[in-house]
């Protein structure tokens, strides 16, 4: 079997960033996610969130976005392979589209856990 030879690993970093920036180009809600993403730092900049609580905002915040990147690769391979309504692809994208809704309602909720109590307190409503 004849080996391939690999990109230099410039190239694969370049690729990888086409690939987001296609996404964010293309993709309504991964322009959602990403201005969600921006609100999220800047309401945290404001609230002073503790080092964990940087560290949860940004597990969450890669999480989604990549769960977007995913759902986008997988929509674009399905419509590449077929253009018919066919079960198969249907549940497919659904379930791809799914994942990152309950990864965004999941990263809501924390977000509440996290945010309201300070900004409460910011408002000294509590």
């Amino acid at each position: 079997m004849a080996r391939t030879k690999k990109n230099p690993l410039h190239k694969s970093f370049g690729y990888a960033f086409a690939g987001i920036f296609a996404c964010i180009k293309k993709e309504r809600n991964m322009k959602i996610h990403c201005s969600a993403v921006v609100f999220v730092t800047i309401a945290g900049v404001i609230l002073k969130l503790t080092a964990m609580e940087w560290c949860i905002c940004l597990v969450l915040f890669g999480m989604i976005l990549a769960l977007e990147l995913v759902n986008t690769a997988l929509e674009a391979v399905v419509d590449l392979v077929t253009r018919e309504k066919k079960p198969l692809a249907k549940l497919a994208k659904d379930t791809a589209a799914g994942a990152v809704l309950i990864a965004a309602i999941m990263a809501a909720v924390i977000g509440c856990i996290i945010f309201l109590p300070k900004i409460f307190t910011y408002l000294r409503i509590i």
